[in-house]
């Protein structure tokens, strides 16, 4: 029986025994002596010599007044023991044979009961309703009222539970009100804000108006949303000074309070400055340093300050780097761009915002205060798919990777995504990244690789079936002896001819680094792979690969999440600072740092964001921030959404292609 059965058993026994008439009894009666028997042992829980007195109580003296009674008490033990259709006969019994009875809306009540305990709610709800038509009793009403509430309860449907406690709650005194208000009170505690704001446009300060306003505060603070819930609990105290949970209000209020200290201007920022990624670490610098110059000098107030932490390529230190910038109470984080789920747990735990750089797979699911400023291998192959099939028009693709992790990930993403865009791979071949010959894959790839088999072959055999049909066919011996040299000859030029590629693909695909694409793709127009697109990473946007393979990768194309040869002014004016201030051109991880150090200092210059949980939320609805890698988002989980360039090699430089 689940718990909240059990609830409305004891309610009903409360009412209904409360409600009892008490009788009277003739000392010597034999049926009030074993009347009284049967109560005993009911009330000493002995229920099943209980059920047998009251049993031999009705063979007996079916028409003594207390047979009503009797009948009452042996559906109780039934359904004491569980036994609802059991306990459901004996009220019906009741209602037929003693319509007169007092006790038979008890027993109407009482089977509506059974109902509930077996999961009929809708039969409860119809016979609640039609009940109510006809009942008069004070006492009968409250009762249905609270079964009905816990019914639409038991269905989830919390408005109507709420509003049939509070018609309940109308109805009763002491001790029944206070177990109506934890009836209510627990359906309070599930409604959403949405449902509640509902509830206290009708009810202004009626009951349970005071109830609802407080779990109001409750639900902004449990969604960070600290501002607001603020902004209820200091109204709900005001408005009911001496309800049960003002105290507790002003608890969550101080503990809310203590959430704001912090340095709402001071952003954190973790970078390997030393250790094995330090070169990383160190562009990355570069650019937060170069953001916060921009942004101070277009800004006047707020002064922004940034605390840098050198997490030495080292994950121990990364937390305990996370551990020192809470405590000297940064508003968010910068970062890492390695080492970056370590830090993100430890940001996590302490409910501080962290921007990682960082493809590393399923960082933002450790929590939603961790976010990923980056780009990774599935949005990669998504808008190269997604511009070869629907702007192309290809449906068909090779796939040629290392057989590394890299090559690996990149291979089944790509193939994946193929066929959602409703492509097809047809041909899939893997070689040794630490191999500088590549032929066997390559032929492998265009159905070079394999020897015809031998009953394939056109023989000898076949020769002289052909000169023996053409005899046939009355050819005299010149025209046979003409045929058989002619045909002589066309044999050797075949046997002499190099099999042709089979290239039945519209682009290859070959997530590769530069330097190795570049030995790879001149081997591919060796073996006539050449009238075909070549597809690549963000890896391939290298001069390298121009240089090693100039001619072979014309028009080859290639995503990427920044190009400084952008025609964007936002591009243009940072690529002219960056080179300016460190004389040398920004890539990637340079201006994805950059956006984000921006993003992070326009949000905590705002006057309404108060709260690191503001910061979160505010980061999780930006949309369309212009950066300089394009217009970045943020979903719900705090992964970035942004659109990224699509490249595309013409002569000895890259162009950006349009795209949708």
């Amino acid at each position: 029986m689940k718990p909240i059965c059990k609830i409305v058993i004891i309610t009903s026994v409360i009412f209904l025994w409360s409600c009892m008439p008490k009788v009277g009894y003739e000392k010597y009666d034999p049926s009030a002596q074993l009347f009284s028997e049967a109560e005993k042992m009911f009330q000493e829980k002995s229920y099943e010599k209980a059920l047998f007195l009251f049993n031999e109580y009705l063979d007996r003296f079916p028409d003594r007044s207390m047979a009503g009674a009797a009948l009452m008490k042996t559906g109780a033990i039934h359904m004491a023991l569980g036994n609802n259709d059991s306990a459901r006969n004996v009220y019906k019994r009741l209602i037929k044979e003693y319509p007169e009875s007092y006790f038979v809306p008890d027993a109407k009540i009482e089977i509506m009961v059974t109902y509930y305990n077996q999961g009929e709610y809708e039969t409860v709800i119809e016979q609640a309703a039609d009940f109510l038509k006809h009942a008069v009793s004070r006492p009968h009403i409250l009762r249905t009222y609270v079964l009905a509430g816990d019914t639409y309860l038991a269905l989830g449907s919390l408005k109507d539970a709420v509003d049939y406690y509070t018609l309940a709650y109308s109805k009763a005194q002491d001790p029944g009100q206070k177990i109506i208000i934890t009836k209510l009170k627990d359906a309070v505690r599930r409604f959403s804000s949405q449902d509640i704001l509902f509830f206290l446009s009708r009810l202004e300060k009626r009951f349970p108006a005071g109830y609802l306003m407080f779990q109001l505060g409750v639900n902004s603070a449990g969604e960070d949303k600290y501002d607001e819930a603020l902004t209820v609990l200091s109204e709900f105290i005001e408005k009911f000074p001496a309800h049960e949970n003002v105290q507790e209000a002003k608890n969550l209020i101080a503990e809310i309070n203590q959430k704001s200290i912090y340095s709402r201007y001071t952003i954190g920022c973790l970078l390997p400055l030393s250790g094995l990624y330090r070169l990383y670490g160190n562009r990355v610098l570069n650019a937060v340093e170069l953001a916060l110059n921009r942004f101070s000098q277009q800004n006047s107030n707020p002064c922004i300050k940034v605390i840098i932490k050198d997490t030495e390529s080292d994950p121990v230190k990364a937390v305990l780097a996370v551990r020192e910038l809470f405590d000297e109470n940064v508003a968010a984080i910068i970062g890492p761009v390695f080492m970056a789920q370590p830090a993100a747990l430890e940001a996590q735990d302490k409910g501080m915002p962290i921007i990682t750089l960082t493809q590393k797979d399923n960082i933002t699911s450790i929590g939603d205060w961790v976010f990923r400023n980056f780009f990774t291998p599935i949005t990669q192959v998504k808008t190269l798919v997604s511009y070869a099939v629907e702007e192309l028009k290809f449906n068909r693709f090779a796939i040629l990777y290392p057989d590394e992790n890299y090559g690996l990930t990149f291979m089944n993403l790509f193939w994946d995504e193929v066929i959602a865009c409703g492509g097809k791979v047809v041909g899939v071949e893997s070689f040794n990244s630490t191999h500088t010959d590549f032929s066997d894959s390559i032929k492998k790839l265009v159905g070079l690789y394999y020897k015809v088999p031998e009953d394939l072959k056109i023989t000898d055999n076949h020769f002289d079936d052909e000169k023996n049909d053409a005899a046939a066919a009355g050819n005299d011996e010149d025209t046979s002896l003409a045929y058989a040299y002619e045909y002589d000859e066309n044999i050797a030029e075949e046997k002499e001819e190099k099999p042709e590629a089979i290239v039945d693909f519209d682009a290859v695909f070959i997530p590769d680094a530069p330097k190795k694409a570049g030995l790879i793709i001149p081997q591919l127009a060796f073996y006539d792979i050449t009238d075909t697109y070549l597809l690549g990473t963000n890896l391939w946007h290298s001069g390298s690969l121009i240089e090693m393979a100039r001619q072979y990768v014309q028009d080859a194309i290639m995503p990427d999440g920044f190009f400084a040869e952008s025609d964007s002014q936002e591009v243009m004016d940072f690529v002219q600072a960056f080179h300016k201030t460190f004389d040398r051109k920004p890539e990637f991880i340079e201006a994805v740092a950059y956006d984000t150090a921006m993003i992070l200092f326009q949000m905590v210059s705002r006057p309404d964001i108060r709260f690191r949980s503001a910061l979160k939320n505010n980061l999780k609805k930006l949309t369309d921030f212009q950066g300089v890698t394009g217009l970045i988002s943020f979903d719900n989980n705090g992964e970035v959404r942004r659109k990224l360039y699509l490249l595309q090699i013409k002569g000895d430089r890259f162009v950006e292609l349009k795209h949708n």
